[in-house]
């Protein structure tokens, strides 16, 4: 195909470009790979990265039924083993700047609904083989085919062909969406051989770090992929994740040396961590949110009265002071903050009223049986006591609230999404377009509230194709005020992540994307002393 509108800016100097820049040009586009260094916001005692040695990190959020198929990663675990072996079409940085991988560059045309990406050349895979323009036009169907259970399904299903053309993935669209690129960033669409339809659970990817064992639960080991196209990255010869899910445990572990990163610190615990010798607190505020999750489609919970009785019975502002403790914001029960690009904040925060949340559980007619939460202490940390707090304020409005504590392990298979009343948490997307689609859109496989609203759907649609920033913004106020009004979930406070770093870690950069930089840790840090 042609593309007449489109000029080639691929001899520019290295550099990113702003979501607000990327909608500036949408109609001209061809980007070159982001430089994607910033600076950290303490002084490094090596300002050149060092190679060799072993980085650990002790992570949280694992369990036993977890899967080395991209598809179905779920969790914090499985984030991070995504991104450590594998390798997407795009990222984005930590100042929203779009950053190539395999794609060299990005054409769009002028009415944003035809995309083409030009596949880097001289990428393999971790077998040795060829990342060609097939692997990831293979990849990208994959994840459109709902038999895939892909956690990426919400953001495919605007897609209506795709096809290669050279060494270029040309992708036509339903309808307009110039965050396309954007979407491409999601975690789950890790490039594989033949799209992973040979063997999705294989754990062969094309990232800097090669899967040597899996031991879902327990261990994941890795090895420097030596044909690694980006030099600027993988400095480790190796990288082992263990998997302690207690909190006190793992704080324990990166205290005492065991591993040099743990993820998911509580707050509580922080400022004691803070004088530990040897370690830094690394905390960075962004899209990450802790919530609880009802289905629309469940009794008691297909009523919207009893869904608001909730949402005014919980005491946000309490829960940010005492589970948060400083390393966060209050939640206004959509899952957007002001970390988003157009984000509007003329939504009255709702505030805790016992009055209200007794008002509307009587109009909703409950017969007074125990509304049972289930919740397991890796979810976010301070899970279970934010639970019981909630269990509190509910009990003083009237209603029934009970805690179900449920094991840590399984619980991503076995209890998120399949549950009609659980906690949860988000790390939040780049853009409030894939938020919507991965979490709300009614056919999204992640859609864990059951919220299917064809209005909100029709608006969502039409968002994505409104190039009129001004409009636009206002289509996201409307969606966001649909979901505060009549989902299905409950969101009471934004995290910061939090992580205890020894301080052999040098290379740290703030990055709220996900936690732990984001996932790239082991990609952009280095080990000294």
């Amino acid at each position: 195909m042609t593309t007449d509108t489109t000029h080639d800016l691929a001899s520019k100097p290295r550099s990113g470009l702003s979501r607000r820049g990327f909608l500036g040009r949408v109609s001209a586009l061809a980007l070159t790979i982001a430089a994607g260094s910033m600076l950290s916001p303490r002084p490094v005692l090596a300002q050149e990265p060092i190679k060799g040695g072993t980085l650990k990190m002790g992570l949280g959020g694992g369990g036993s039924t977890d899967s080395l198929d991209p598809a179905l990663a779920s969790n914090a675990v499985t984030f991070h083993v995504m991104r450590t072996l594998g390798e997407p079409l795009v990222d984005v940085t930590a100042d929203g700047q779009l950053e190539m991988r395999l794609a060299a560059s990005v054409e769009s045309s002028e009415d944003a609904k035809t995309w083409r990406f030009q596949i880097r050349q001289g990428v393999e895979f971790h077998t040795g083989a060829p990342v060609t323009p097939a692997d990831v036009l293979a990849t990208l169907e994959r994840h459109s085919d709902e038999n895939a259970q892909s956690g990426a399904l919400g953001i495919m299903q605007g897609i209506e062909s795709m096809s290669v053309d050279g060494d270029w993935v040309v992708v036509n669209l339903t309808t307009a969406n110039a965050d396309l690129p954007y979407l491409m960033s999601d975690y789950h669409l890790q490039i594989q051989p033949n799209g992973g339809r040979d063997a999705p659970d294989s754990g062969v990817g094309a990232g800097a770090y090669k899967l040597v064992s899996a031991e879902p639960g327990v261990r994941y080991t890795f090895e420097k992929h030596q044909n690694y196209w980006d030099t600027t990255r993988g400095h480790y010869d190796a990288v082992e994740f263990i998997i302690i899910n207690d909190s006190t445990a793992r704080m324990a572990a990166v205290q005492s040396g065991q591993v040099h990163v743990a993820n998911l610190v509580e707050p509580k615990v922080a400022g004691l961590l803070t004088r530990a010798p040897g370690l830094s607190v690394k905390n960075v505020s962004g899209r990450g949110h802790y919530v609880f999750v009802m289905h629309c489609d469940t009794a008691p919970f297909d009523n919207n009265d009893l869904r608001l009785a909730l949402k005014y019975a919980i005491n946000r502002q309490e829960m940010v002071e005492k589970i948060l403790k400083g390393y966060g914001t209050i939640g206004n029960d959509f899952p957007i903050n002001a970390a988003y690009p157009l984000f509007d904040d003329s939504i009255p925060q709702r505030e805790f009223d016992l009055a209200k949340a007794a008002e509307h559980y009587q109009a909703s007619g409950h017969d007074g049986s125990p509304i049972v939460l289930k919740v397991a202490d890796s979810v976010f940390p301070g899970a279970i006591d934010a639970a019981a707090l909630f269990q509190q304020s509910a009990a003083a409005a009237g209603i029934p609230l009970e805690i179900q504590r449920v094991p840590n392990d399984g619980y991503w298979s076995e209890v998120w999404n399949k549950e009609p009343f659980c906690a949860s948490f988000w790390g939040g997307r780049p853009v409030q377009d894939q938020m919507y689609s991965t979490g709300y859109l009614s056919t999204a496989d992640w859609n864990d509230t059951r919220f299917k609203n064809p209005e909100f759907d029709a608006l969502l649609l039409s968002a994505r194709g409104e190039l009129d920033t001004a409009k636009r913004k206002a289509t996201y106020l409307e969606m966001a005020q649909t979901i505060h009004d009549e989902g299905g979930v409950i969101c009471p406070m934004f995290n910061d992540f939090v992580e205890a770093v020894s301080d052999q870690i040098q290379g740290w950069v703030a990055d709220g994307g996900q936690d732990t930089m984001n996932g790239l840790a082991p990609h952009k840090t280095w080990l000294v002393g």
